[in-house]
């Protein structure tokens, strides 16, 4: 059997986990694991490690924090590593050119959609609000442009009715372990070949902000739904009720009985809180109060009759 490629791997948050245990389970070898330095994290604002720098030293992997790449010290301290192939995956630095042409076979990148549609920070979140039908993986070779590389594979993978950013998150991060290993084993054996994008179609998923959270109860039923199960596990959906914060973490549109203003509860109790939107009703099944859990909208609503109140 064939040696394997020496991988330097770049990533940070849990979505570039899997694809790290992926390749280290393999027969190629990473030598090194990239991370952004530790932050200050909870409420103590204690230092807390990345989960990729975690999976490395569980590992027994060395981890390099670099707080940028554009250093030549840090150029020079990446080729030490002798690369064949950088697989990078949600590692939130920029790549200098000068980077990108240390590995031998170049810089590898799993991006979560199938490009060039959502290019981009926030592919996931983007899909599930434009209401996709599917989404997927694409194993792209990384260039100076905004994930504009040429693709070695793309999986789709079908958006479920309820998906929210969370489910879709593990599963899109679960495809791309398996991707990533069969691309380096046809970057290994000589059989990768890639496919240049189509720039005409590019979509661009722009930086989540936590302000898009603010329900806008004007906007289609339909919306609104995608909108609270794009934003599960963040920002989270919410809107203000007697001035103050309720997330909303679960709800599905219906239709409306009667006409209201948008933003109008409906109805209270049993079946969930019923608010009026620009068009149909959003039901809400899950709610959550400042500094309370979050519970179901009967639960809510036995606490407290929201019926003819109006939130927004």
């Amino acid at each position: 059997m064939a040696p394997g490629l020496t991988v330097v791997f770049a990533g940070t948050p849990d979505f570039a986990v899997p694809a790290f245990e992926a390749i280290a389970a393999s027969r190629h070898r990473i030598v090194a694991a990239y991370t952004q330095p530790d932050r200050p994290s909870g409420r103590g604002l204690k230092l807390e490690a990345s989960p990729v720098k975690r999976a490395a030293l569980a590992r027994d992997i060395p981890v390099e924090q670099p707080a940028t790449l554009k250093d030549p010290a840090a150029v020079e301290r990446l080729a030490s590593w002798r690369p064949d192939v950088m697989v990078v995956v949600a590692y939130g630095l920029l790549l200098p050119q000068a980077v990108l042409d240390v590995p031998r076979l170049g810089c590898l990148n799993i991006h979560a959609s199938l490009l060039p549609r959502w290019r981009g920070a926030a592919p996931i979140q983007r899909a599930l609000l434009a209401g996709d039908s599917e989404t997927g993986i694409t194993i792209m070779r990384l260039e100076a442009g905004l994930d504009t590389g040429p693709m070695l594979s793309r999986q789709a993978l079908p958006i479920a009715p309820e998906e929210t950013g969370g489910s879709l998150h593990d599963r899109l991060a679960r495809l791309g372990g398996v991707l990533v290993t069969e691309a380096l084993d046809r970057l290994e054996a000589g059989t990768a070949r890639f496919e240049p994008q189509d720039d005409a179609a590019a979509t661009y998923a722009r930086k989540l902000a936590k302000s898009e959270a603010l329900i806008d109860w004007t906007q289609p039923a339909e919306a609104l739904e995608r909108q609270v199960r794009a934003f599960d596990p963040w920002p989270v959906a919410e809107t203000r009720l007697d001035g103050q914060q309720l997330r909303i973490w679960r709800a599905h549109a219906a239709a409306a009985g009667e006409a209201a203003a948008p933003g109008t509860v409906l109805s209270s109790g049993k079946d969930g809180i019923v608010v009026m939107t620009g068009r149909g009703a959003l039901v809400l099944d899950r709610v959550q109060l400042p500094g309370r859990r979050a519970v179901t909208a009967p639960e809510f609503a036995r606490a407290q009759d929201l019926a003819g109140r109006v939130l927004g």
